[in-house]
C-alpha cells in the first residue's frame, strides 16, 4: 500500500496506527506516545492519499471517508511533528513542484476575481464567526502579552499593538484601512485616536455589519466603510493600515499592491502591513486552503515581499516576526468551533464542519511546524517619517493600556 509505504517511511516521533478498508492495522512509527489511529473506508485510498497527501488527506477527512479515533487536532499534532521527513520523499517533492510551477495562474487576481474569492469566505452565516471569533470579531492573528490571557484580551492588544506603530499623534488624521473585516480596527483607531478613517473591503456582508457598528457606535461621521476594491480609491492619507488582507493579494500582484500604497500614502505617511508570511524560502500554500478555504489566496516569504517594497519607492522603516501567537489564536478558534459544532452543523452539514476543523486545527499546525509566522512591516515614504528609535511604540502601549484599565475601574 503506498500510503502505508509514505507513512511508514515519515513517522519517527510517536506512532501512528492505520486501519485500511478491510480492517487490516499496520503500525507506523515508534510505538511509543503520542500515538493516533486513522481509519481509510475505501481501498482507492491506499494509493491516491500518497500522490498528493496536502490535499487529498483532508478532502478524505472532509468526506468522511478517512475518520481518525482521537481529536484532529491530536492527530495532526503527530503528523505535523514528523512531516519533515514526508518532504524529503521523491513523490512529495515532485508534487510540490509542480504546484509552484502552477501557483501564479492560481493567483490571477484582478478586480472582478478578487471579490469572489473573498465572497466565497467571508459572506457565510454571521452565526458562524460570531461562535469561534472574539466579540470584536477579530479575524486575524491575536497578540498574546501572556500566553494564559483569553481570546477577547489578546486581540484587543492586537489592535493596540498595531495601532501602536502608527504614530497616531494627533486628532484628525486620515487613515484608511485596506480590508477592514468587520470594523473593529477601524473603530478602534477612530475612537482611541480621533482618527478619520476610510475602511475598504470586498465582502458584502463585512461592510453591512461594518456600517451598522459605525452608527451604534455614534461614530458614522469619522469612520466610513466602502464596498470597493482598494486600487479604486483616491488619496492621499496620512496613515493606512492593513491587517489580514495581503496573503489575498498574490505573488503576482504585489507591485499593484505597494505602488497603489506609495501613491495612496501622504509624503511623511506610515503604513502598517500586518499579513501572514514564510520564515524559509518561497512556496506555494497549502492546496487544501487555496482549494477550499481561501481560492486564489497565497502567503509570501519575507524575501519576496521586501524585495517588491524595495523597488516600490518606499522605505521599510520596522519589521516585528510574531511568532506562535497565530497557532495560539487557532487553538482558540478551533475550541470554541468545537464547542458550537452543532449549531454550525445546523447552518451548514456535517461536511461543512470536518473541512473547517481541518482548516481550522492544520493552519495552527502550520504555525507550530512549517515555518508560518506573522510580519508586522512599518513602511514610509520618508526616511524623518517615524522617530529613530522603538520608544514611541512602546510609550504610546503603555499609555493607552493605562487610560482602558481607569475606564474599567
Amino acid at each position: 500500500m503506498l500510503f502505508k509505504s509514505m507513512l511508514a517511511k515519515m513517522v519517527h516521533h510517536g506512532t501512528i496506527r492505520l486501519v485500511d478498508a478491510e480492517g487490516k492495522t499496520e503500525t507506523c512509527g515508534t510505538g511509543e506516545e503520542p500515538s493516533c489511529t486513522i481509519r481509510l473506508h475505501r481501498k482507492s485510498l491506499e494509493w491516491s492519499l500518497a500522490l498528493n497527501p496536502a490535499l487529498r488527506v483532508p478532502e478524505a477527512y472532509m468526506e468522511g471517508t478517512l475518520t481518525v479515533d482521537e481529536d484532529l487536532r491530536h492527530v495532526l499534532h503527530i503528523i505535523f511533528s514528523n512531516y519533515g521527513s514526508l518532504e524529503s520523499q521523491a513523490l512529495f517533492q515532485a508534487t510540490n513542484q509542480f504546484l509552484r510551477q502552477t501557483r501564479r495562474l492560481k493567483q490571477f487576481n484582478p478586480v472582478g476575481k478578487a471579490q469572489k474569492n473573498v465572497a466565497h469566505h467571508y459572506d457565510l452565516s454571521g452565526e458562524l464567526y460570531d461562535y469561534f471569533l472574539d466579540s470584536d470579531r477579530q479575524y486575524s492573528c491575536a497578540y498574546f502579552t501572556d500566553p494564559d490571557n483569553s481570546l477577547e484580551q489578546a486581540q484587543e492588544d492586537k489592535k493596540r499593538h498595531i495601532a501602536s506603530k502608527m504614530l497616531l499623534n494627533e486628532p484628525g488624521l486620515k487613515v484608511l484601512d485596506i480590508g477592514s473585516g468587520w470594523g473593529g480596527m477601524g473603530l478602534y483607531l477612530s475612537k482611541i485616536a480621533n482618527c478619520d478613517v476610510t475602511g475598504v473591503t470586498l465582502s458584502v456582508e463585512q461592510h453591512s455589519l461594518s456600517e451598522k457598528r459605525a452608527a451604534e457606535a455614534g461614530l458614522q461621521n469619522r469612520c466610513h466603510f466602502r464596498l470597493d476594491d482598494y486600487r479604486n480609491v483616491e488619496g492621499p492619507f496620512d496613515r493606512i493600515v492593513s491587517v489580514g488582507m495581503f496573503e489575498h493579494v498574490g505573488k503576482g500582484n504585489y507591485h499593484e499592491f505597494f505602488a497603489k500604497v506609495r501613491d495612496l500614502l501622504d509624503d511623511n505617511g506610515v503604513c502598517l502591513l500586518h499579513t501572514i508570511g514564510r520564515l524559509d524560502q518561497p512556496a506555494p500554500i497549502n492546496p487544501f486552503i487555496r482549494k477550499y478555504i481561501f481560492p486564489g489566496a497565497d502567503l509570501p516569504s519575507l524575501s519576496e515581499a521586501t524585495n517588491v517594497i524595495e523597488q516600490s519607492g518606499l522605505i521599510t522603516t520596522d519589521i516585528e516576526i510574531l511568532r506562535l501567537h497565530y497557532a495560539e489564536t487557532l487553538r482558540h478558534w478551533y475550541e470554541r468551533f468545537q464547542k458550537h459544532r452543532k449549531d454550525v452543523a445546523r447552518i451548514y452539514d456535517e461536511r461543512f464542519c470536518r473541512m473547517w476543523e481541518m482548516y481550522l486545527a492544520g493552519c495552527e499546525m502550520g504555525f507550530r511546524y512549517e515555518g508560518l509566522a506573522v510580519f508586522q512591516i512599518q513602511l514610509a515614504k520618508n526616511l524623518e517619517a517615524v522617530p529613530l528609535t522603538r520608544d514611541y511604540m512602546y510609550e504610546w502601549e503603555n499609555n493607552t493600556r493605562s487610560v482602558g484599565m481607569r475606564a474599567a475601574e
